[in-house]
């Protein structure tokens, strides 16, 4: 009894110094980045239209006081349009990943469509749209986002239930998009996350989550140390942060710890509460080659030399904003001088309470002492010059930082250039300050995608059922489990052209038919070729009629996928000419066994007998 007494008091204090040491470890980091955080806030709160205030020496938020009480200090918002117009632009990568094989092999082509047809039910399923809409908004607003593609269990189709009635899942991936404030990493100057020793990913959870989770029961407190909610109350008072209050919450801080030569798993350990809710290996097998590595993917702004966060497109625009409001300020206080007026009065010669009161109103009737001087307004000339063309120049500057000038407000630039290519060119170089995001867009979906694939091939243990585009438009179910994915062996690649609208994409395709690129040998374009053209350009719906040459291509490729097993027919209708391309191709391509070999030159040459059947007949 004793023994084991002091077993469970070992364990006990095992657990404690556990979690102390993440307790310890992310009060050091919280410490570390909390100027960084403060950046973070002031940029929300530009962006939200709080813009008098800023951060103290203490490296608080605080508002700014007034010179004069009866100075305006009126918010006149440049960040949030030019935000929104950034946000519009980059909403034109969307979340589309093509896998493309490795080689011509048969294997690897069957591979990459699996690949992709995962993918694709995958990206809707696993909210990945949504998830990169948040993460764009917030890489815009703080410069940097993260996403956390992970295995939700509760997921995907219900295979059974349990004894108390409860669903069970055959579970699926789930993408989210973590923002900036809950992911903190070892080194502030380390730029990679793989590069990182540990990283902890530390957010408000609700204590009925996390018994749901951990099935710890904790009290709960109240939660005001993340800005999880920019657009929260208090993201909207005046001279107040945008931090968010939760009550009933725990802090749950997942620290994640890369695998070494001691630890070749790694380690992830989850405290809330002052409880160690999980200690043990990483999760997910989504690093190269079946390794365990983070299952975050980070996404920037604008990234920095020797920074493992990213710049924001706010943070630059705010001494602009700064000055642009004084400008705006300044020149309505001067209208306002202009327009109502600055009275002289002589001391004593009217009832100034009167004048301050009432001020002068169209009829009034100004009674003054007899013999003094009568009140008359001084006068204060024009508007000057300055306001407008400073005003004009801060403009300018918010086009400039952000990288958003748009050609339609400049009326000068269009009456100067009118020919297509120039104009084209000109949009380019109007986008070209864009290019470092989408690039980081684009990288970050292309990790997504891989990350998910490797939590197919990890947890798709059982057959699953995926829905996809087969060929000729036809929707094809696929049945594969994990190890039918070969992940590492596709290439992932976005599937957008970013830089091209669909007027821009429309005539570029009309480019190609003029110069005859899409035309065949005798001239032509084949029907094939039209129906892949208008589905480009967008008019698919045109692009029903029915391909013959297509329609045989791809019962040469049925045949071919048969002869595996056994025999195919040739019939009478057959395109010979077709389908000996086709089978000559999968002879060239798969690497097929000889009995398969011997059983596809059979079938070829019947091909050849009947097409010089008809050649001759």
């Amino acid at each position: 009894m004793t023994e084991k007494s002091q077993a469970e008091r070992q364990e006990e204090a095992r657990v404690r110094a556990i979690v102390e040491d993440v307790q310890a470890d992310f009060s050091a980091r919280q410490n570390d980045r909390k100027r960084l955080e403060r950046g973070w806030e002031l940029d929300m709160n530009f962006l939200c239209g709080n813009q008098y205030c800023g951060i103290n020496p203490a490296g608080e938020i605080e508002e700014e006081e007034k010179n004069y009480g009866w100075q305006p200090k009126r918010v006149f918002n440049r960040i949030a349009p030019t935000v929104e117009l950034r946000c519009a632009k980059l909403a034109r990568i969307r979340p589309a990943l093509a896998v493309r094989a490795v080689s011509d092999d048969e294997s690897d082509k069957k591979a990459a469509a699996l690949s992709a047809a995962i993918l694709a039910a995958a990206g809707e399923k696993a909210g990945l749209d949504a998830a990169l809409s948040s993460a764009t908004v917030w890489s815009e607003t703080c410069g940097t986002a993260f996403y956390k593609v992970v295995w939700d269990n509760d997921g995907g189709g219900v295979l059974a239930l349990s004894e108390d009635g409860e669903s069970i899942c055959e579970g699926d991936v789930k993408v989210l998009a973590v923002p900036p404030f809950e992911i903190y990493p070892y080194s502030l100057s380390e730029e990679s996350i793989e590069a990182q020793p540990s990283i902890i990913h530390a957010r408000a959870v609700s204590v009925q989550d996390i018994f749901a989770a951990y099935g710890v029961k904790l009290a709960g407190r109240d939660i005001d140390e993340f800005a999880l909610s920019p657009y929260s109350a208090a993201a909207h008072t005046f001279g107040g942060s945008v931090r968010a209050k939760r009550r009933g919450y725990e802090v749950v801080i997942e620290r994640y710890c890369r695998p070494t030569a001691d630890m070749p798993d790694g380690r992830l350990t989850v405290v809330a509460g002052g409880a160690l809710l999980y200690d043990g290996p990483l999760p997910y097998k989504n690093g190269e080659n079946g390794a365990r590595s983070y299952p975050f993917i980070k996404q920037t702004c604008m990234p920095l030399a020797g920074s493992f966060f990213g710049a924001s497109v706010v943070d630059r625009m705010i001494p602009v904003q700064r000055a642009y409001n004084a400008v705006r300020n300044r020149k309505h206080e001067f209208l306002n001088r202009i327009s109502m007026g600055t009275l002289a009065v002589e001391e004593g010669a009217v009832d100034t309470d009167d004048l301050i009161e009432d001020g002068l109103r169209p009829g009034k009737v100004i009674v003054y002492r007899q013999g003094s001087k009568p009140p008359e307004q001084l006068s204060l000339g024009a508007l000057p010059d300055c306001f407008e063309k400073e005003e004009e120049t801060l403009s300018d500057e918010f086009a400039k930082i952000s990288g958003t000038g748009d050609l339609t407000q400049n009326g000068q630039t269009f009456s100067s250039v009118t020919s297509a290519t120039g104009l084209q060119l000109l949009v380019e170089q109007d986008e070209a300050r864009l290019n470092v995001c989408y690039d980081s867009i684009k990288q970050a979906l292309k990790a997504v995608g891989r990350h998910i694939l490797r939590l197919y091939r990890q947890f798709a243990q059982a057959a699953r059922l995926v829905r996809s585009r087969g060929k000729g438009g036809r929707v094809e179910l696929c049945v594969f489990t994990g190890a039918d994915i070969s992940s590492d062996e596709v290439i992932l690649e976005s599937d957008s052209d970013v830089n091209l609208t669909p007027a821009e994409r429309r005539n570029f395709v009309y480019e190609l038919i003029d110069r005859g690129l899409l035309s065949g040998d005798d001239g032509k374009m084949s029907r094939s070729v039209k129906n892949k053209v208008l589905s480009f350009i967008g008019c698919g719906g045109f692009a029903g009629g029915r391909d013959i040459v297509k329609l045989h291509a791809e019962r040469a490729a049925e045949e071919n996928a048969a002869m595996r097993s056994g025999e195919a027919e040739v019939k009478e209708y057959d395109d010979h000419a077709v389908h000996i391309e086709e089978h000559t191709a999968f002879l060239l391509s798969s690497g097929c066994d000889k009995e398969t070999e011997a059983r596809v030159c059979a079938h070829l040459n019947r091909h050849k007998l009947k097409l010089k059947e008809e050649e001759n007949g």
